[in-house]
């Protein structure tokens, strides 16, 4: 019974370091750049976007231009996810069988 116990502990442990560490995530702001740094994109780990910077040489050339956007978007992306899987591979770690040894 006292196993019992102790796992419920630390599933309730892990279920607020759970929720801490996706509030952590929310509140992340990362910037995604392409086409050497000529376009940058703020974003926030919920995806949305706070800012957008496009060097003003883009401005005349549209297709190249939306291309930089999407790429600059998808590398604030990656970096989200990258800092999520981070974030989530710290909590199981934090609650691994050989923490203990």
């Amino acid at each position: 019974m006292a196993d019992m116990s102790n796992l419920m502990k630390q599933a309730q442990a892990m279920q607020g370091k759970l929720q801490e560490i996706q509030k952590q995530i929310e509140n992340l702001n990362v910037t995604g750049i392409a086409g050497a740094g000529s376009v940058k994109i703020e974003i926030t780990g919920r995806h949305k976007a706070k800012k957008v910077e496009i060097d003003d040489s883009l401005l005349t050339n549209k297709p190249v231009l939306e291309e930089l956007i999407c790429a600059a978007f998808d590398d604030a992306v990656s970096k989200i996810e990258k800092a999520s899987q981070d974030h989530l591979r710290l909590l199981t770690s934090d609650f691994s069988p050989d923490k203990d040894k």
